[in-house]
């Protein structure tokens, strides 16, 4: 179930990366038509929408660490679904409700599912950086 919510919670992201962040900046409306376009349940939203909640909180500092963690890479110049996998997996280190690993894992097993073995790799090696310099590893 916690991998499903994940899963709707990157759908949001790179619905709402890609629609016009900068200019409808609410996760919300994307979340509500996500959640209405899918039929996702309760359990699963509810899951989803706290994590959503932290990315909304915290954009900047998780932007932030990516782009620190991506050395000559701009945030702009990473694919959508990397860019929604990261912010998702960023937000779970930062709540440290889940251990780390099993954050890292699950974001590598969304980021072949909705990108490539290559979105995998890379979702691995950034998000191993992140969590070091937050010092969860």
């Amino acid at each position: 179930m916690r991998r499903r919510a994940r899963a709707r919670a990157i759908q949001v992201l790179y619905a709402w990366d890609l629609a016009g962040r900068s200019t409808d900046p609410s996760l919300e409306r994307y979340a509500d038509r996500v959640w209405t376009d899918l039929a996702v349940a309760k359990e699963e939203r509810d899951v989803a929408q706290h994590i959503l909640a932290v990315v909304a909180s915290r954009i900047e500092d998780i932007d932030t660490g990516i782009a620190a963690a991506t050395r000559n890479w701009r945030l702009g110049r990473l694919g959508a679904i990397e860019r929604a996998v990261l912010r998702l997996g960023s937000a779970e280190l930062m709540t440290g409700i889940t251990p780390p690993r099993v954050v890292i894992q699950e974001s590598v097993t969304l980021a072949e599912r909705f990108g490539t073995l290559e979105s995998a790799r890379f979702v691995n090696g950034v998000l191993d950086a992140i969590a070091r310099q937050m010092g969860t590893l």
